[in-house]
């Protein structure tokens, strides 16, 4: 949540659809919250609470035997209409990119002989996926119809529809390149 806090809005935390895990409500209020103005009655307050507007949705998924049974949406801040309308009622997005990013970078996936000792390797290794996900890999969804004999798709990379770059890396190309994760990451922030 710090870093979210630092490269997105510092004010208020972006709208958050999560599953049924019990740290993220204690982390947004402890990372965004405000302790309340004093009144002048009673105790002063010291606990942070939760600001107006935020948004978080928890996603319960209820299993017997090791089968899902059912979906329930938890509204935890926010309008539950609102909300259920803009996040949506699942976890499908989270969940395929957790997915990408585990089948892309070793060190992510349960256990596994691949690990890091030093939370710099695991950063390292979090960047270097990363920066192959948006700049080398085509991705299907991405991909632009072209009235062409030869083909019938141009494919795009997210960096390419975001405006950094103008065609698809090589890893050759990453490799005799030396890259700041940090320039990269204001870019793709801004």
């Amino acid at each position: 949540m710090n870093q979210q806090k630092r490269r997105g809005n510092p004010d208020k935390p972006p709208s958050l659809t999560s599953d049924a895990a019990n740290g993220y409500e204690s982390a947004l209020v402890k990372v965004y919250g405000v302790v309340p103005i004093f009144l002048r009655r009673g105790r002063p307050p010291t606990k942070k609470q939760a600001g107006s507007g935020w948004e978080y949705l928890q996603i319960v998924k209820h299993r017997r035997g090791g089968h899902l049974v059912k979906v329930t949406s938890k509204v935890i801040f926010g309008d539950a209409g609102t909300i259920c309308n803009k996040l949506g009622k699942h976890t499908s997005y989270v969940e395929r990119t957790h997915l990408t990013s585990r089948h892309m970078n070793g060190r992510l996936v349960r256990k596994t002989l691949s690990y890091s000792k030093r939370v710099e390797m695991l950063e390292a290794s979090s960047v270097w996926e990363d920066i192959v996900y948006n700049l080398v890999r085509p991705l299907k969804t991405l991909r632009q119809a072209v009235c062409n004999e030869r083909r019938h798709w141009f494919p795009r990379t997210p960096a390419m529809v975001a405006g950094l770059t103008d065609r698809i890396w090589t890893i050759k190309e990453l490799l005799n390149i030396r890259l700041n994760h940090l320039f990269f990451y204001q870019h793709q922030k801004g």
